[in-house]
C-alpha cells in the first residue's frame, strides 16, 4: 500500500497577481506536487474577501470543486449561470464548461480543486 498525506499548515501558498479593483490576490497550493499525483491535479486555494478567478473553459479536464470554508459563487456555462454553494458543498465542472471562481462575500473563501486528466 501506498499513499501521501499533505498538512495544509505545512503547504506552501503562492500568490497570485490580484485583478483590477482586488486588494490582495488569491492564494494557491500545488497539491499535485505534494501527494504526487501522477494521473490527475490538485490545488488547495484561498480566495480572500470579493476575489475573482479568471473566467476559463478546460478543454479536456473534468473538474471537482470543493468548498472547505466560506462561500463560492461560480459562473458556469454561456450564457453566464450563476450557482452558489456553502461549505462542504462539492460541485463538478465538465470538460469544456465556460466557468469562473468568484468570492463575492466579506469573508475568506477555502477551496479544493480536483481534476483529470492532469491538464
Amino acid at each position: 500500500m501506498s499513499y501521501r498525506c499533505a498538512d495544509p499548515s505545512s503547504l506552501d501558498f503562492e500568490e497570485r497577481d490580484p485583478r483590477e479593483g482586488e486588494a490582495r490576490g488569491r492564494l494557491v497550493a500545488d497539491l499535485t506536487t505534494a501527494l504526487e499525483l501522477k494521473e490527475s491535479r490538485a490545488r488547495l486555494w484561498r480566495y480572500p474577501p470579493h476575489t475573482t478567478g479568471r473566467r476559463h473553459a478546460d478543454k479536456a479536464q473534468e473538474e471537482v470543486f470543493v468548498v472547505i470554508s466560506g462561500t463560492l459563487t461560480m459562473l458556469l456555462g454561456d450564457p453566464a449561470e450563476r450557482v452558489d454553494v456553502g461549505p462542504g458543498g462539492v460541485i463538478a465542472v465538465e470538460p469544456g464548461t465556460p466557468l469562473q471562481v468568484r468570492n463575492e462575500t466579506d469573508g475568506e473563501l477555502v477551496l479544493f480543486i480536483y481534476g483529470a486528466p492532469p491538464e
